[in-house]
């Protein structure tokens, strides 16, 4: 069994076992049917992944690795709030007529900022630093800006990410205010797990841990009988990864220079109830 398996498993079973329900306190998500959707949370819930000894990738069910690094790049390369530039549709709710999702995610990595050594957003602040000061404990970036929230289609989920290295390696914090576990658990673990390992190699690095942290870990009403299938299901072992060993410069990195080799799972569970 991976570790990423053995860690979504326990989670689950402990925010099933052990979690609070909102049943009947007011709630902002619906169900298309309009009727509240209620949750089983767990507060403050820490994974911890070390990505030297494996890639986090669930093998439970597969996670569609080329749409989350999609994503991913989209938010931290492009710096995109369009989902015309992005080639999955998971953004679609949240987007106005023109694609825009307004001044949220990738908008806000690529707003520059006045730093003593010049004017930086905040990805090119983060490489700057790992270049030029990799031992820094200021190393941080954050979307999570008040004075715009008003005009962001949707509050960011996953805000803020801090870097340290260690012993030649590049570990992360990845703060996240709320996650539905079921469809967004692993496809975040994944996306981060891949920027991190990018990161690490565009500054001469090592990957060493991603540090998890969610604030309000929930399983919606309709996903609990989805999740209890899911983690009674076979395992199997951790893909392997690979990153083109080529790629010196973040901006040069596309969907094709990274894959899961030998990436073995359960089936996908379709048509799962999303609540907006």
């Amino acid at each position: 069994m991976s570790y990423a398996d053995r860690l979504f498993i326990d989670m689950c079973q402990d925010i099933l076992d052990h979690g609070y329900s909102t049943e009947g306190e007011k709630v902002r998500p619906k169900w298309e049917d309009g009727s509240y959707a209620y949750t089983i949370k767990r507060f403050g819930v820490v994974n911890r992944y070390d990505l030297s000894k494996e890639f986090p990738a669930l093998t439970l069910r597969r996670t569609a690795f080329k749409s989350a690094v999609d994503e991913i790049l989209w938010i931290w390369q492009k710096k995109s709030n369009n989902i015309h530039e992005l080639k999955s549709h998971i953004w679609d709710e949240w987007a106005d007529a023109d694609g825009s999702i307004g001044k949220a995610y990738g908008y806000q990595l690529g707003v520059k900022h006045q730093y003593k050594e010049g004017m930086m957003d905040q990805v090119d602040r983060v490489l700057f630093d790992l270049k030029e000061n990799p031992y820094s404990r200021r190393i941080m970036t954050n979307i999570y800006v008040h004075q715009d929230l008003h005009e962001m289609n949707l509050y960011p989920c996953a805000y803020s990410m801090t870097f340290n290295v260690t012993d030649d390696k590049l570990n992360a914090v990845l703060n996240q205010r709320s996650q539905d576990i079921l469809t967004a658990n692993n496809w975040n673990v994944v996306q981060y797990a891949v920027l991190l390992h990018m990161i690490a190699q565009v500054s001469g690095l090592k990957a060493g841990e991603l540090v998890h942290v969610i604030a309000d870990a929930h399983i919606y009403d309709r996903h609990i009988p989805l999740v209890k299938e899911l983690i009674s299901r076979e395992t199997y072992p951790a893909p392997d990864f690979w990153i083109n060993p080529e790629i010196k410069n973040f901006y040069d990195f596309t969907t094709d220079d990274v894959r899961l080799d030998n990436y073995q799972t359960g089936p996908q569970i379709k048509n799962i109830p999303v609540a907006v």
